[in-house]
C-alpha cells in the first residue's frame, strides 16, 4: 500500500501541469475538488445522521443509470438506511443528483489513505457497492482493515483490460481477496474475475443490471420533440459517437436521407457534450441543419425536414429512442469498445453497432445470435442500413425491432438476483 500510495502521489505530481492548465480552462476538472480530497461534505454528514449507510460507487452517467433501480429497491429493502451514492466524473455527478437528490450524493475520494478514511470514519458504511469494475487498491485494503464487506455488482471484464489484469496477477490476487462479494454480468465475466484472482466462492453470475433499465418512452422531453417532428417524418438516433465517428454518421445519414425522398430528423448525441460544437459544424458541412438541443427546447420553433438535433445536455439521450425509426449505437465505428444498445431495444427500435464493441461483447454476440442487431463494418454500410428503414414499410421496422424487444425481455431479472445477494451482506455485521 506505501508504494502503491507513493505511486500515485508520484503521478499526481508529473501530471500536475497538465490538470493545472485544465482547471483553470475548464470548470469540469474543478468541480468537486475539496470532497475528492476527503472534505466530508455536510449535507451527507446530515444525511446518514444516527443511520446504518450503505455507499454505492458508480463511476460516471452509465454506471449511475444502470445502478438506478438497485439504489431504490435497496432503500425499500433496507428501510432506516441511508443509502448514498459516490461519483467520479461530473456528468455521473449531476445524473445522480437529478435522480436521487444532492444531499446523499458526492464525488468519490482520491485513493489517498486520507481521503479514503476521513469518508469511511464519516459514513461508517455497512456496506461499499462498487459498480462495474472501479477497483482501488486503498479502497479495498481500508474498508478490509476496517471490516466493512465490499460488493462489486454488475462486474465485468472487457477484452481491453483482461491482458493487463492477467500481467499484474501477482499485484491483483491479494487486493482482489479483500473482496466480500463479486456479481458477475455473465458466465465469461464470472470466470474471468476468477482467473485474475477473486476466490471462486465469491462469485456469482447475476446477469447485467442495465438489462432492468426501464426508460419513460413519455418523457417530457420525448413528448416535446415528438410533437415537433416535421408530419410523417421517420426519426434516425445516433447515441452517444465518439471523435472520430460523427462525421461518417452525419453523412451516411445524409445521404439516406437524400436517397429515400422522405421526412427525417436524426437525433445525435455525442458521448462527450462539450464536443457539440465541432458537431455542429460538421453537420453544417454535410448540408444538413443542426439545432442545439439546449438552445432549441425553449424556442417554440419546429423542427425542419433533414435537421439534426444535437443533445449537449446529459442524461436525456435514453427516452428519445423510443421516438426511433432505428438507431445507431456509437462508439463502435472508432475503435472505443461500444456502448450499451438495450436502451433503444426496450423500444422495438431496430439497432446497428459497428464492428468494435469489445466492452458489449457478451450482449452484442448474444443479440446476433437472434438477429436482434446488425452490425456495420463502415460508412457505407451504415448509410444502407439508415437508407433502407427510411424506405421500408412499417411492418419490416417491427420485425427487427421486436427482436429487439424480444432479446431484452429475455435477460431482464438481474436486479431481483443482486438484490437478494446484497441485503443480507448489508445486515449481517449488524446482527
Amino acid at each position: 500500500m506505501i508504494l502503491f500510495s507513493f505511486g500515485l502521489l508520484l503521478a499526481l505530481v508529473l501530471s500536475a501541469p497538465v490538470w493545472g492548465w485544465r482547471m483553470l480552462r475548464q470548470e469540469r476538472y474543478r468541480k468537486g475538488m475539496r470532497e475528492r480530497l476527503g472534505q466530508v461534505p455536510q449535507r451527507l454528514l446530515t444525511c446518514v445522521q444516527g443511520r446504518p449507510v450503505v455507499w454505492v460507487h458508480a463511476v460516471s452517467v452509465g454506471e449511475t443509470l444502470a445502478a438506478e433501480r438497485m439504489v431504490r429497491e435497496l432503500a425499500a429493502a433496507l428501510p432506516g438506511y441511508a443509502i448514498v451514492l459516490s461519483t467520479t466524473t461530473p456528468t455521473g455527478q449531476q445524473v445522480a443528483r437529478e435522480r436521487f437528490g444532492a444531499d446523499r450524493v458526492f464525488y468519490y475520494p482520491l485513493d489517498f489513505a486520507f481521503s479514503v478514511r476521513a469518508y469511511l470514519r464519516a459514513l461508517r458504511p455497512s456496506l461499499l457497492v462498487l459498480m462495474e469494475s472501479e477497483l482501488w487498491p486503498r479502497m479495498l485494503h481500508e474498508c478490509a482493515s476496517a471490516g466493512i464487506p465490499v460488493a462489486v455488482v454488475n462486474a465485468r471484464v472487457s477484452d481491453r483490460s483482461l491482458p493487463r489484469y492477467r500481467a499484474l496477477r501477482a499485484v491483483w490476487r491479494p487486493l482482489l481477496r479483500k473482496i466480500s462479494l463479486l456479481l458477475a454480468q455473465s458466465e465469461s465475466d464470472a470466470e474471468r474475475w476468477e482467473s485474475i484472482g477473486v476466490p471462486a466462492d465469491r462469485v456469482r453470475t447475476t446477469g447485467n443490471l442495465k438489462y432492468d433499465t426501464a426508460n419513460d418512452p413519455s418523457s417530457p422531453l420525448a413528448e416535446l420533440v415528438r410533437r415537433s417532428l416535421p408530419e410523417d417524418a421517420r426519426v434516425v438516433v445516433a447515441g452517444s459517437t465518439h471523435p472520430g465517428e460523427d462525421a461518417p454518421v452525419l453523412r451516411a445519414y445524409a445521404g439516406a436521407a437524400r436517397q429515400s425522398q422522405v421526412s427525417s430528423v436524426l437525433i445525435l448525441a455525442p458521448r462527450h457534450t462539450e464536443r457539440s460544437a465541432d458537431v455542429h459544424a460538421l453537420a453544417t458541412e454535410c448540408g444538413l441543419e443542426p439545432v442545439l438541443l439546449s438552445e432549441w427546447r425553449f424556442s417554440t420553433q419546429p423542427l425542419q425536414d433533414h435537421a439534426v438535433l444535437l443533445i449537449d445536455t446529459v442524461g436525456e439521450l435514453a427516452s428519445l429512442y423510443a421516438l426511433a425509426t432505428c438507431a445507431f449505437i456509437g462508439g463502435s465505428l472508432v475503435n472505443s469498445g461500444g456502448h450499451n444498445p438495450l436502451e433503444a431495444a426496450q423500444f422495438s427500435v431496430p439497432v446497428a453497432t459497428g464492428p468494435h464493441f469489445q466492452n458489449f461483447r457478451t450482449m452484442l454476440e448474444g443479440m446476433v445470435a437472434q438477429n436482434a442487431i446488425t452490425i456495420v463494418p463502415g460508412e457505407d454500410a451504415l448509410e444502407q442500413w439508415f437508407l433502407g428503414f427510411l424506405q421500408q414499410e412499417d411492418e419490416t421496422d417491427d420485425e427487427a425491432g421486436a427482436r429487439a424487444r424480444a432479446f431484452y425481455e429475455q435477460q431482464r431479472g438481474a436486479t431481483a438476483r443482486v438484490m437478494a445477494a446484497l441485503v443480507p451482506l448489508a445486515t449481517r455485521t449488524r446482527t
